[in-house]
C-alpha cells in the first residue's frame, strides 16, 4: 500500500459487500507476512487470526468456505478490476480449502476444481476449444493433481473426458490442500497462437458440494488467472513491478497491491450453469463410492510435505481392480515382466494394467518407469493404500513368492546341490522339476522313492510331500526301469 489515503464511491454499495471487500484485501494483504515468518502454513494461520476479529464476525463469514491459492496476485490491477494472477505452465501450485464456523465432526464434502475460460464468448466454445487442444496434445490433461504434494484429500477422480476437471472428497476437520498443475498455456486459445500475443485470460473454479446422492451445490468460488510457459509468469510479474515503480504516487493508487496469495471471490450459485454443475462423480463406473457395498474408496493423502517418510499409519481400504486375468494367469506370471527404468508413460500404464493396478493408472499417468521405481515403499502405501501399496512395492522389486517347500538335491557322484522349489506340493510339480533338472521329458520318470527305515523305499504321494522337512537334503539315485527309457528316482535322506 502505498500510505496515501484513497477515495472510494460507497453509494452503491452494502455493508456485506464492503465486508467481504476488506476480508479478501485484508488476508491477502498479511498473507506475505506468514509467507516470510515460515511458508504457506503460517500464512493461513494469519487468515484464521483475522477472521477471528469481530468485524468478521458475520453469519456469512460463519458458515462459509475459503479457498486461498498460493500464487500472487499482479500489482498492475485496477481497483474497480477483479484480481489477475500469473501462473506458470506445467508448476504446483497449492488451494488450501477451509471450511469456516464449526461443522459436524465425521461430515464429508465433495469438491470439483476446474480450470475454464474468463470470457464468456469462449465459455461457450469451451468443448470446441478442448477438443482442438486435444488433437494438438494428444494424452495431456489442461488440469491434473499433484498427489504426492496434496493433502487431506480422499478419492481424487481425473476423468478422460473431462480434461480441465478434477473430483476429490475431503474432512473439513482436517487440513486440507489441493496441488494442482495447468498444462495449457493462454496463448494457445488466441487466433495464431503464439507468445507474441495477449493470452486470454482462464478462471480457478472451485465448487463444493454435498457427499450426497444426488449431490447439492453450496458453494463457487473462483479467480482469474493467466498461465504463461515455464518461468513467464515470474518474468510478467518482474515487467509489472517495473511499470508500476515508474508511475507518480497519484496513479499507483488507482491499482490494488500485489498479495501473495489469491484468494478465491464467491460465485453466487444461480450463475453457476447448470451444464457445469456435478450430477455425478466423474467415474460412472462407480456412482456412489461411500455408499456403495464392497471396499472404501482411495485411502487418505499425506498432510503437507515433500516427501513420504517417517511413521505412517494408512487405511487399510483401497479401491479392488478392475482386471480380471484368466484363469491360466497366476500372479507370478503376471509379475514375470518387471518394471524397467526404460519405460514411458504409456508403457508403465500398460504394465499397471497387465499387473492388475488398473484404478492406479490415472494417478501415474505421467509417471515414466525410472520415476515409479524412485519411490519408496511408504510412498506407495501412503498413495495406493496399504494392500495395494505393499502389492504395487512387491511387483516393481520383482519380489519372489517365498515357496512352500524347499528341498536339496545333488547325484551321489557330485558334491554340488540343486535347490528345487515348490509351490502345490503335488507329485506332478516335483517330477516336472525333477525332469527339468535331468534335462528329460516328465513323461521319463515312471516313479519317486522316498529311502525310508531300514532302507525301505517309500512311494513319494501328494501327502508325503506334505509333510517332507523344510531345507531337507538329498542325493538322488536313479533307477532304470523294466521297459524302455524310463527311470524310477529314489531320494536318500542326507540328514540323517
Amino acid at each position: 500500500m502505498s500510505g496515501q489515503p484513497t477515495t472510494i464511491n460507497l453509494s452503491n454499495w452494502r455493508i456485506e459487500d464492503v465486508v467481504g471487500g476488506l476480508a479478501a484485501d485484508f488476508d491477502g494483504s498479511m498473507s506475505g507476512l506468514g509467507v516470510e515468518l515460515g511458508g504457506n502454513s503460517t500464512a493461513y494461520n494469519m487468515s484464521e487470526a483475522l477472521l477471528a476479529l469481530p468485524v468478521f464476525k458475520q453469519e456469512n463469514m460463519e458458515n462459509g468456505y475459503q479457498y486461498i491459492m498460493s500464487a500472487a496476485t499482479s500489482p498492475a490491477t485496477k481497483l474497480n478490476e477483479e484480481t489477475l494472477t500469473y501462473l506458470n505452465q506445467g508448476q504446483s501450485y497449492e488451494v488450501k480449502l477451509k471450511k469456516l464456523g464449526e461443522d459436524c465432526p465425521g461430515k464429508l464434502y465433495r469438491s470439483v476444481i476446474k480450470v475454464a475460460f474468463h470470457d464468456r464468448r469462449l465459455q461457450y466454445m469451451e468443448k470446441e476449444q478442448i477438443d482442438n487442444w486435444k488433437c494438438t496434445r494428444p494424452g495431456d490433461r489442461l488440469l491434473d493433481i499433484d498427489i504426492p504434494l496434496s493433502y487431506g484429500l480422499n478419492d481424487v477422480r481425473l476423468d478422460a473426458t473431462r480434461l480441465n476437471a478434477a473430483e476429490f472428497i475431503w474432512d473439513p476437520s482436517k487440513p486440507t490442500g489441493i496441488y494442482i498443475r495447468i498444462h495449457c498455456i493462454s496463448t494457445e486459445f488466441t487466433p495464431k497462437k503464439h507468445g507474441g500475443e495477449k493470452g486470454v485470460p482462464f478462471r480457478i473454479q472451485v465448487e463444493t458440494y454435498t457427499h450426497t446422492d444426488p449431490p447439492e451445490l453450496l458453494h463457487c468460488a473462483s479467480c482469474q488467472v493467466k498461465v504463461f510457459k515455464p518461468k513467464g509468469a515470474d518474468r510478467k510479474h518482474k515487467t509489472d513491478r517495473e511499470k508500476m515503480g515508474k508511475r507518480s504516487e497519484a496513479e499507483k493508487e488507482k491499482y490494488q497491491p500485489s498479495y501473495e496469495c489469491t484468494v478465491l471471490t464467491e460465485v453466487p450459485l444461480d450463475m453457476v450453469q447448470p451444464n457445469e454443475r456435478l450430477g455425478a462423480p466423474l467415474f460412472c463406473d462407480n456412482p456412489s463410492p461411500v455408499q456403495s457395498p464392497g471396499p472404501s474408496p482411495l485411502a487418505p493423502i499425506p498432510g503437507p510435505s515433500t516427501s513420504f517418510s517417517g511413521n505412517r499409519s494408512p487405511s487399510l481400504n483401497s479401491l479392488e481392480a478392475n482386471y480380471n486375468p484368466s484363469p491360466q494367469e497366476s500372479t507370478a506370471e503376471l509379475l514375470i515382466t518387471p518394471l524397467s527404468p526404460d519405460f514411458n508413460s504409456a508403457q508403465v500404464a500398460s504394465w499397471m494394467q497387465q499387473n492388475r493396478f488398473n484404478n492406479y493408472i490415472k494417478v501415474f499417468q505421467y509417471f515414466s518407469g525410472a520415476d515409479l521405481l524412485r519411490l519408496t515403499r511408504d510412498d506407495l502405501i501412503q498413495i495406493c493404500g496399504l494392500a495395494d501399496g505393499i502389492r504395487l512395492n512387491n511387483a516393481l522389486q520383482l519380489k519372489a513368492i517365498r515357496p512352500r517347500l524347499t528341498i536339496y538335491v545333488c547325484q551321489e557322484s557330485e558334491q554340488v546341490y540343486h535347490a528345487v522349489y515348490l509351490e502345490h506340493l503335488s507329485t506332478v510339480e516335483i517330477t516336472e522339476k525333477f525332469a527339468e533338472l535331468f534335462s528329460i521329458t516328465s513323461d521319463k520318470i515312471v516313479d519317486i522313492y522316498a529311502q525310508g527305515p531300514s532302507g525301505i523305499h517309500i512311494l513319494v504321494t501328494d501327502e508325503v510331500l506334505q509333510n517332507i522337512t523344510d531345507q531337507s537334503r538329498y542325493a538322488i539315485e536313479t533307477i532304470k526301469a523294466d521297459q524302455g527309457d524310463n527311470y524310477r528316482i529314489l531320494l536318500k535322506c542326507m540328514d540323517q
